[in-house]
């Protein structure tokens, strides 16, 4: 199992910018075959969603709700990947996970919680 580790979140105003990090200590950077890494959010009270996906040959996928919006990249020396939100709404508000998905199985980071209110 890979271990995802979260930085980012807090409380930003509508129409702010925030930034969400996650690392993995193993090598999962590039992506091999078999592996997708993605954000997904989970909504207070109702279903989450999958907000960005990157799958092997750095082909990326994002939710209706946040393209043009938000914007998926990844360091690999780092080992990292990210989410920049930008142009944030109230309804942008959820925990935010990192998870790792491989022919082994699936990986969660913690969770980072984002707050747009004023």
């Amino acid at each position: 199992q890979v271990r995802l580790v979260q930085s980012g979140g807090g409380l930003v105003q509508p129409g702010g910018s925030l930034t969400l990090s996650c690392t993995a200590p193993e090598r999962i950077l590039p992506l091999h075959r078999e592996g997708t890494l993605s954000w997904f959010r989970q909504f207070p009270g109702r279903n989450g969603e999958v907000v960005a996906g990157l799958t092997r040959g750095d082909s990326i996928n994002y939710a209706d709700s946040v393209k043009g919006r938000f914007i998926l990249y990844k360091d690999d020396a780092k080992n990292s990947l990210y989410l920049q939100m930008e142009k944030l709404k109230p309804e942008d508000t959820a925990t935010y996970f990192c998870y790792y998905r491989d022919g082994a199985g699936e990986s969660w980071g913690k969770g980072a919680l984002v707050t747009v209110s004023s």
